[in-house]
């Protein structure tokens, strides 16, 4: 007995991956999540090596596991392997205290993200 297997929710041709308690903002990590939406996965692993943001480290990270579960789990091919979707999400937020002037205190939030990155096999074009 048990539970029926979950029917997959992606098609076919995709592959995923989610990174999470990413410890940076979800607004930072967007920024560098933006900059390789559509773009190839070579492109887009050459443009993440050479950006010089903190959050470009874990995007890079969950988009290297994304291409290795195309190729291991579903065999897709890498070459033709395309970022379909890369979208960012919150997580936990930490609350912290610093102590201020006259008895008060200062509030700080730490924020924490979740990456979902979906990769594509694209079709080749009819000539």
């Amino acid at each position: 007995m048990g539970k029926r297997k979950a029917p997959r929710r992606l098609a076919d041709n995709e592959a995923l991956a989610v990174a999470r308690r990413l410890r940076t903002s979800p607004r930072k990590l967007n920024l560098v999540a933006a900059m390789i939406r559509g773009m190839e996965v070579g492109k887009a692993l050459v443009a993440l090596e050479f950006t010089r943001k903190k959050a470009a480290r874990f995007v890079k990270k969950a988009l290297e596991s994304a291409i290795a579960n195309a190729e291991n789990n579903h065999g897709l091919d890498v070459d033709r392997l395309v970022v379909a979707e890369a979208s960012v999400g919150k997580d936990l937020v930490l609350k912290r205290y610093r102590p201020r002037a006259r008895g008060r205190v200062g509030r700080i939030l730490k924020y924490y993200s979740q990456l979902r990155i979906v990769v594509r096999e694209r079709q080749e074009e009819a000539a």
